[in-house]
């Protein structure tokens, strides 16, 4: 395959971006889209690039950390429905015009750091504002000393599987957090282990993701589209409930 990238390049945060046009060949379509961008890097460090490598995040490489994104033609994580971009593969774009633009997150609360790569330590501060449970200090549990039901078990699972990656945020057009706040804040409200705290954890986490400068949810779906987890925007709807209970008990 041969490519015509169109890449965001941003030194720094307080640098001038700009979109650069790159020209890749010979690109096996058997490459996932992080070892085509490793194969760009090579090149440029090869040809004494002025700019220098492409900065993207990655980690695992396996859909399972978060790290990696970027919006790709448009698309938060690339065109397939529950894929993270280190889980999406060349041959996607077998047969297509080979014109790509690569961009990184855009919102508020996710300031590029450099080209690809955004801050997403917000996330972290939402979590540290209330995704936790008390711990008693002791001997371990035993593991069926709290029942409790599948339903309730399953969907506290469901929600859990949200890896942080922000793509709900990048894709929507308000650069709301809300997907990422009500999942973190359901997978422990939907167990007993998360009752405790579950009014003020609901109050402060969403306080804190207004603090961070993300926008509100306006039920555009975009989030739930783009999520590599498919997590359901009906856990919005359910930490709104609780929101409004916390917030009328005061």
């Amino acid at each position: 395959m041969r490519l015509t990238l169109h890449i965001w390049r941003q030194k720094s945060p307080q640098a001038r971006g700009e979109m650069v046009r790159y020209e890749l060949n010979d690109v096996s379509e058997h490459m996932s889209f992080l070892e085509m961008l490793d194969v760009l890097n090579e090149q440029l460090i090869e040809s004494k690039d002025p700019r220098g490598p492409v900065a993207f995040d990655h980690d695992c490489r396996e859909g399972i950390c978060g790290m990696c994104g970027a919006v790709v033609n448009g698309v938060a994580h690339g065109p397939l429905a529950g894929t993270t971009l280190c889980q999406l593969h060349m041959r996607t774009y077998a047969g297509e015009s080979g014109e790509i633009t690569i961009e990184p997150w855009r919102a508020r609360g996710f300031p590029v750091l450099k080209d690809l790569i955004v801050d997403r330590s917000a996330f972290d501060r939402i979590i540290q504002a209330g995704g936790y449970v008390s711990a008693h200090a002791g001997g371990a549990p035993d593991a069926n000393a709290i029942p409790i039901g599948k339903a309730s078990a399953e969907k506290a699972m469901d929600a859990a599987a949200c890896i942080g990656c922000g793509a709900c945020v990048a894709a929507c057009p308000n650069a709301s957090a809300m997907l990422f706040t009500a999942a973190k804040v359901s997978q422990l409200g939907l167990l007993p282990q998360g009752q405790p705290e579950r009014a003020s954890r609901v109050k402060s986490m969403v306080a804190q993701m207004e603090r961070e400068g993300f926008g509100n949810c306006t039920n555009h779906k975009e989030c739930e589209a783009v999520c590599p987890k498919e997590i359901s925007i009906e856990f919005i709807a359910r930490m709104n409930r609780d929101l409004l209970k916390a917030s009328l008990a005061g």
